[in-house]
């Protein structure tokens, strides 16, 4: 069991290659900047019954996720490869959060 303080599902619709991809990026800055967030892959259909803190996905979903309310943070990520866009939305996350 993770001791983090936040909990991620790391998703594209499919819930393969992209997402798996995006989260070795994601555990890259938040292991780098010691960020209290456990990430988890799935694909589109595991957002219902995700109960975590935060969806971090593709920009192109996360603009339909943002409509759902049931989804309190989404980071939408352009380019799943760029570790400063990313820790970019992670702080956005963090600071929301934290405020």
């Amino acid at each position: 069991m993770s001791s983090a303080k936040y909990r991620a599902l790391v998703c594209c619709r499919a819930g393969m290659g992209s997402s798996a991809m995006l989260k070795i990026k994601c555990d890259q800055v938040i292991n780098e900047e010691g960020y209290s967030i456990a990430t988890e892959t799935g694909n589109l259909d595991a957002i219902q019954d995700f109960d975590g803190d935060l969806v971090i996905t593709m920009s192109d979903l996360a603009e339909e996720l943002l409509a759902d309310a049931k989804i309190a943070h989404v980071a939408g990520i352009r380019n799943i490869v760029d570790k400063k866009e990313i820790k970019e939305q992670l702080e956005a996350f963090l600071e929301a959060v934290e405020a």
